[in-house]
C-alpha cells in the first residue's frame, strides 16, 4: 500500500509537495492517482498519471495549480500543490487501478486500491 506524506497547514496561496512511497508493488505497472476528501464530502479524484508518466490528467478544480509526478525508481508518486485555496483543504490519498497501466480520461475512487492512512491538508480561510 501507499504511505502519504508532505501535508501540513499552509496559508492561501501558499505551496505544498506531498508524497506517496508505494510498498509490495511497483508504481511503474499501474496507473496511480491522488484522491482527497473533505469532512462530509465523498472522496474525489485530484489527479491521475499513467504507468509511463506520458498521460496525467487533473479535476477541473486543480487544473493548473496541481501537477502530478511520478519517480519509479523511488516508487514514489508527487503532488506539486501551488497557490492553495481553502477549498483544496482535505485528507489527501494516492491510490492504484490494480487493472490499467494507462490510467482513463476520468477515474473514480472505486475500483482502486491499496490506500493508505493519507496526509492532512488544511487551507483555513
Amino acid at each position: 500500500q501507499f504511505v502519504a506524506s508532505g501535508g501540513g497547514l499552509v496559508q492561501v496561496g501558499g505551496s505544498l509537495r506531498l508524497s506517496c512511497v508505494a510498498s509490495g508493488f511497483l508504481v511503474d505497472k499501474y496507473c496511480i492517482a491522488w484522491f482527497r476528501q473533505a469532512p462530509g464530502s465523498e472522496r474525489e479524484a485530484v489527479s491521475w498519471i499513467s504507468s509511463n508518466g506520458n498521460y496525467a490528467n487533473y479535476a477541473a478544480s486543480v487544473k493548473g495549480r496541481f501537477t502530478i509526478l511520478r519517480d519509479n525508481g523511488m516508487n514514489t508518486i508527487y503532488l506539486r500543490m501551488e497557490n492553495l485555496k481553502p477549498e483544496d483543504t482535505g485528507l489527501y490519498f494516492c491510490a492504484r487501478d490494480p487493472l490499467k497501466y494507462h490510467c482513463d480520461e476520468n477515474v473514480s475512487w472505486r475500483g482502486f486500491d491499496s490506500w493508505g492512512q493519507g496526509t492532512q491538508v488544511t487551507v483555513p480561510s
